[in-house]
């Protein structure tokens, strides 16, 4: 299978999820790609010289977006499942773990999550990194991206622990959007600069778009916040949990974006009963899903969507149980679908290039197969990928038109490489930390 960008490819016969309620496509057809743009989306389309992918027994959408993921700690997945504390969480993957990253960490952790999340039907990540700790690391980590073939926004960040300085980063932003934020890079550059005021007005200045995470009970939006410019559709608020009605106004008139984490969120106790996605719903923001951390998680958006959907019918039921009038109407498969997809592009900056398939629009795709017995018979195309299918029913994923996955497998991959070089990784930063993971000090334990 060819990955050229500037061959057509015709994604053939398959049921077509547009999430465009503007275009009209027939509920089992054909998606033409040529010069890493849609052309073509209609039933039996005759085209020569194109590449078929045979869609028949498949759904044929566009790719998803991963609104906030810490791709950095790529190597630590699963290291902490059962935490619950935030500080001790941060005590592991910053001060001890991350304490002693190297640039080569920084590349295999954040090319290891990218390669994870294209595997799973992800074509476009936020990559939420608190971890910038020289612009070597920056460079690293871009590198690793712009490597894997994802669309990405690189949000640099000013590293947890104690032994970094951050001294560098407001005056590296310029050479950094020189480089990345120019034509049509995949790979762009944004700040992950929380409540910074000058790294806000340093990050305006060059039109980078800035990342916040945001709990109501942990951080406050203070009045010098009100500064023309600085409050807008620019901004990325992640979590919004406890946050009081007067900043969601504020937050809502300057048209934020706001993103959320429905497994971390639950993990770390961040949401309350006013349950954060559903409040952005009510002042009328449209809010997106991040993965936010593989310490626990996977780099899976569909366990994203399965939490979304069971937690907002949850919230909302218990308001009702409780006798609480006007209670929103229970979630749709749809909009579950608009976060993982639309919703999460508008975040990126990107809503008027990726998110939905439509004539013109940069060819971000991904066919899914629905011919396993979890998944078929397909009655609902967008219930069964809300509520079915998981990450090895994705068979092809293309970026802007270049194929990066095909038959259930991505393609210029050397996973035996990557896996002992991810290995190697995991063991240097464990030798000089002195840390052991809570599974092995299990193991330790069970063979003493």
């Amino acid at each position: 299978m060819s990955t050229q960008g500037n061959l057509r490819t015709l994604f053939k016969g398959g049921a077509i999820i547009t999430m465009d309620r503007t275009v009209a496509a027939p509920p089992v057809g054909d998606v033409l790609v040529e010069n890493g743009r849609i052309a073509g989306i209609g039933a039996n389309l005759q085209v020569a010289d194109a590449e078929v992918i045979d869609a028949r027994g498949g759904i044929v959408m566009p790719g998803l977006v991963d609104a906030h993921h810490h791709m950095w700690l790529g190597v630590m997945r699963r290291m902490m499942p059962n935490v619950d504390d935030l500080f001790a969480y941060i005590d592991v993957v910053a001060e001890q773990m991350g304490s002693h990253y190297r640039p080569l960490d920084m590349y295999l952790s954040t090319r290891l999550t990218a390669l994870a999340c294209l595997d799973a039907g992800i074509t476009t990540v936020i990559d939420a990194c608190h971890s910038s700790r020289s612009p070597e690391h920056t460079d690293a980590a871009l590198d690793a991206l712009d490597d894997s073939g994802i669309r990405a926004l690189h949000m640099v960040g000013a590293a947890m622990d104690k032994k970094a300085s951050s001294a560098h980063i407001p005056g590296d932003l310029k050479r950094l959007a020189d480089n990345w934020n120019q034509g049509d890079s995949l790979v762009r550059v944004g700040l992950f600069g929380q409540l910074n005021i000058d790294w806000w007005r340093a990050a305006r200045a060059l039109d980078m778009r800035m990342l916040t995470e945001f709990i109501g009970d942990l951080a406050k939006l203070g009045p010098e916040f009100d500064e023309p410019g600085l409050l807008g559709t620019h901004n990325i608020f992640n979590h919004c949990t406890r946050v009081p009605e007067d900043t969601w106004k504020r937050l809502a008139a300057a048209g934020v974006n706001v993103t959320v984490n429905p497994r971390s969120d639950a993990l770390f106790g961040f949401d309350d009963e006013g349950f954060a996605w559903q409040q952005a719903i009510d002042h009328g923001l449209t809010p997106a899903l991040g993965i936010d951390l593989d310490t626990a998680f996977g780099s899976d958006l569909f366990g994203e969507m399965h939490a979304l959907f069971g937690q907002q019918r949850s919230a909302m039921c218990y308001r009702r149980f409780r006798g609480k009038e006007n209670v929103p109407a229970p979630i749709s498969v749809q909009a579950v679908l608009e976060a993982a997809t639309v919703n999460g592009a508008r975040a990126a900056g990107l809503e008027d290039r990726i998110g939905t398939l439509a004539v013109g629009r940069e060819a971000d795709v991904i066919m899914v197969r629905t011919e396993d017995v979890a998944v078929f018979p397909v009655t609902d195309p967008v219930g069964t990928i809300v509520q079915a299918v998981e990450r090895a029913n994705v068979d092809t994923v293309m970026v802007a038109g270049e194929i990066r996955k095909h038959g259930g497998k991505l393609v210029g991959v050397d996973l035996p490489k990557l896996r002992a070089e991810v290995t190697g990784s995991l063991d240097y930063l464990l030798e000089a930390s002195g840390y052991q993971p809570e599974g092995s000090r299990k193991r330790a334990m069970a063979t003493a």
